[in-house]
């Protein structure tokens, strides 16, 4: 059961990132100090093949995974992915700092029954060491994970469709925070000391999470996404759902579609942030942030960076974690771009290489 959510790995590792509606791939490489983007790839999943967040047809997946991999041109067969934050339990635990490894992991499977709410054979679990309590300083805290064992095992068979081996199965929170750090020098101050607003709008889902000093404080996710538009393009054009999705990415719609469905949907966008702020501030001891960032697919909405600075009064920034990093001469630095904001979280889990 333990290792199995933050993974031990050694191998270089491909991120991978799967969202409802697509499959997005990247390889990093290091040159000195540098980061190099070596490949990337983003694929479109079938309908209903991940239903908010779960895998229903494993091998759909790992279809698309496998034409990633081709497109891509990437070389790895070692793969890290992710689970959403909903699907994982996490409790910071306390321990005597002289365990072992080996100790840890016995007292942590004796603990974990009064934490998780499952028969422990139906999960997954692994623990990281944090650091020394600031509580007591002779025990250390230890951060226990858990999920359920299908939505592990479901990504490790889609991986598996697609040749690939699952070294790291990861936690969305987590590699955001990860690609977050990536971000620093174009943030205020260099980031510290700052409270930023990391709203990731997907397919379907929004995650509002929240960062100070770069370490996550806060994460909730609400139904809501670029879905929504994409299924307004199809009922007011008469279109399939792929043939909306491909014609709100590649343009080509009726002169109507800025003014009366991308300017109602934009509006729906800054709503959803305002109201996903709201719930932070009413839960914390924070009253407002120094900055937004946008990510996820709907991040590359024209103008929308700018009417959520307008519209909350807060600087608003597009999320580019490549900014700093150089290029293979394969990847397009246009595409790249385009797609940064969407690669976040896959960004996150291609770092796993360098742990």
């Amino acid at each position: 059961m333990l290792g199995m959510l933050f993974g031990r790995k050694k191998p270089p590792l491909v991120g991978i990132d799967i969202s409802s509606t697509s499959v997005k791939l990247l390889e990093l490489g290091r040159v000195g100090a540098r980061y190099r983007v070596e490949s990337y790839a983003v694929e479109p999943l079938p309908p209903d093949a991940v239903v908010e967040r779960d895998i229903k047809n494993a091998e759909a997946v790992g279809e698309a995974i496998k034409r990633a991999v081709n497109r891509s041109g990437t070389h790895l067969k070692h793969a890290s992915v992710a689970v959403a934050g909903s699907a994982v339990i996490t409790k910071v635990i306390l321990l005597d700092r002289n365990m072992s490894p080996h100790e840890m992991e016995s007292q942590i499977e004796v603990e974990a029954d009064q934490y998780i709410p499952y028969p422990l054979e139906e999960v997954r679990m692994d623990f990281e060491v944090l650091g020394e309590s600031e509580k007591d300083p002779d025990r250390v805290d230890v951060l226990l994970a858990a999920s359920r064992s299908e939505n592990v095992d479901s990504r490790v068979d889609a991986l598996e469709y697609a040749g690939l081996t699952a070294k790291v199965v990861d936690v969305e929170a987590y590699s955001m925070e990860r690609a977050f750090g990536l971000l620093g020098s174009q943030l205020p101050n260099k980031g510290e000391g700052q409270v930023i607003a990391i709203a990731d709008i997907g397919a379907t889902m929004t995650t509002l999470s929240v960062v100070r000093n770069f370490k996550t404080i806060y994460t909730r996710e609400q139904v809501f996404g670029g879905s929504q538009l994409t299924e307004e393009i199809q009922r007011r054009y008469g279109l399939s759902f792929e043939e909306a999705g491909m014609a709100k990415k590649q343009g080509g719609l009726p002169d109507d579609y800025e003014p009366e469905v991308l300017e109602p949907f934009k509006e729906a966008m800054v709503q959803q942030v305002s109201r996903s702020l709201q719930f932070f501030y009413s839960s914390s001891q924070y009253g407002d942030v120094d900055l937004i960032v946008l990510a996820g697919g709907c991040a590359s909405v024209p103008g929308i960076d700018e009417m959520v600075q307008e519209r909350l009064g807060v600087p608003t920034l597009l999320a580019n974690p490549f900014a700093d990093m150089s290029l293979a001469p394969r990847v397009s630095a246009q595409a790249l771009s385009n797609d940064a904001p969407s690669l976040m979280i896959c960004c996150g889990l291609a770092l796993r290489s360098f742990d």
